[in-house]
């Protein structure tokens, strides 16, 4: 593994705050970054403005905003902080250069919006960013008759070359590495000449509610979009309207502060919590519990309350990868064995997480043994403090910063890779455990 120029500012090391006392925290979340970039996208295709309230702050989110920008989308932002959205036409030529920095949804949303523009998009990204899996995208979009230049390979750094116009029609793609590659298809298919019916082929297809929340932005615009399968999906060609959004708060990114009532012993609440969602954070409603928290949801407000003895859990997270990291942390300091599975496909995020997340445990005096599809923990007497290194990834920080709670001295390694989704985390941490670091 090497640590990727994630980022943009100078690297700095955080003592994470250990405490004894229990907690009655209240945290409230920035908008959530799989919708926020989700509606962006949608919004930059529409039939006319947009506007997203409460929308997501962060270096994914800019880095969406920057190249919907460069395609002619005009983004300003409120003094709320929402963001109006006037969408570009199609029927210009572009020659500009996208940087992915490290995002996800960028790299596999972006490529097919691209692909409807008349002209060349070059796209690249942070060092990291060139070992993700890129060659279903590219080989989607090969498939549908865009051309696409691949210099190095199937990965980043690529070069779109685009006609004005995509046929879409029938398309089998394998999406066993990643939810996104399905995601970014159905987001641009309503522009698509003959709309997209999109079938994964392959093993698995991980993190399934993403898709769901795709389908479901997709409708709420007024375009007719539907699974017809748990792998297969129509969208049929048409408009996609205008209209105003509520962002939800981020529920993945809720994890580390709910993991913190149960570690600390006490009490942290999440306002303004949806009563439905399709958001996979959702599921930390059902995971929590199996590891002794209480939970409480009541008039749009989260409670989670915690003893600090924490249960081990078997878990298959195929679902729900990305909150995978949390319930590992907490498994390192829980009372019994755990196991979490279903997650082989974290090997393709910013870092390999599995391989990552042991190698971090184990530094650190914890017993942790990397399975082909996750991850099995062994109790520990014996955590210490030890430099916890982040592999430019926001999740292994604020994984860090949960073990930390109850094992004085774990120092993270550039707490700045958090600016990814949540730019706050270091404020809203000590605010929550009421102490300064």
């Amino acid at each position: 593994m090497q640590s990727s120029d994630y980022s943009q500012n100078e690297e700095k090391d955080w003592l994470a705050p250990t405490i004894s006392h229990a907690l009655a925290g209240t945290v409230t979340l920035p908008g959530s970054k799989s919708l926020t970039n989700r509606e962006l996208v949608l919004s930059a295709l529409a039939s006319g403005p947009s506007e997203l309230i409460a929308p997501l702050e962060s270096r994914d989110s800019a880095l969406m905003i920057e190249s919907l920008e460069k395609l002619g989308t005009r983004i300003n932002r409120t003094e709320r902080g929402n963001l109006i959205i006037v969408p570009a036409t199609t029927d210009i030529a572009v020659s500009t250069s996208i940087d992915c920095g490290l995002a996800g949804t960028v790299m596999r949303f972006m490529p097919p919006v691209a692909a409807l523009f008349e002209g060349s998009v070059n796209f690249d990204g942070d060092l990291a960013a060139r070992a993700r899996p890129m060659a279903t995208t590219i080989d989607s979009l090969r498939k549908l008759g865009v051309t696409v230049e691949t210099p190095n390979g199937p990965q980043l750094p690529f070069i779109i070359r685009g006609s004005g116009e995509v046929l879409g029609g029938e398309l089998e793609i394998d999406a066993s590495a990643s939810s996104q590659f399905v995601s970014g298809l159905l987001l641009a298919a309503p522009r698509f000449k003959n709309g997209l019916v999109l079938t994964h082929k392959g093993d698995h297809l991980p993190s399934q509610p993403h898709i769901e929340m795709t389908i479901s932005c997709l409708t709420d615009r007024g375009v007719s979009a539907r699974a017809l399968s748990d792998s297969s999906w129509e969208v049929l060609p048409g408009e996609i309207q205008g209209k105003s959004v509520v962002i939800e708060p981020d529920l993945s990114n809720a994890g580390p502060f709910l993991a913190a009532a149960m570690v600390a012993g006490g009490t942290v609440t999440i306002p303004h919590w949806p009563t439905s969602t399709t958001q996979v954070g959702k599921m930390f409603l059902e995971l929590l519990p199996k590891m002794g928290a209480k939970v409480d949801l009541s008039s749009g407000e989260l409670t989670i309350t915690g003893s600090g003895q924490i249960n081990g859990i078997t878990a298959d997270l195929s679902d729900a990868g990305e909150l995978a990291p949390v319930i590992i942390a907490l498994s390192t300091l829980a009372n019994s064995p755990s196991r979490i599975t279903g997650i082989s496909h974290l090997r393709g995020h910013e870092t390999d997480r599995l391989k990552a997340l042991c190698t971090e445990i184990n530094m650190i005096g914890g017993h942790a043994t990397e399975l082909a599809d996750g991850i099995a923990i062994e109790p520990s007497e014996n955590l210490h403090g030890a430099i916890w290194q982040t592999y430019g990834d926001h999740r292994m920080a604020t994984a860090g910063a949960i073990i930390g709670l109850a094992v004085s001295g774990i120092t993270i390694q550039d707490i700045n890779v958090v600016s990814k989704t949540m730019p706050d985390f270091v404020n809203l941490w000590t605010e929550m455990i009421g102490s300064t670091n």
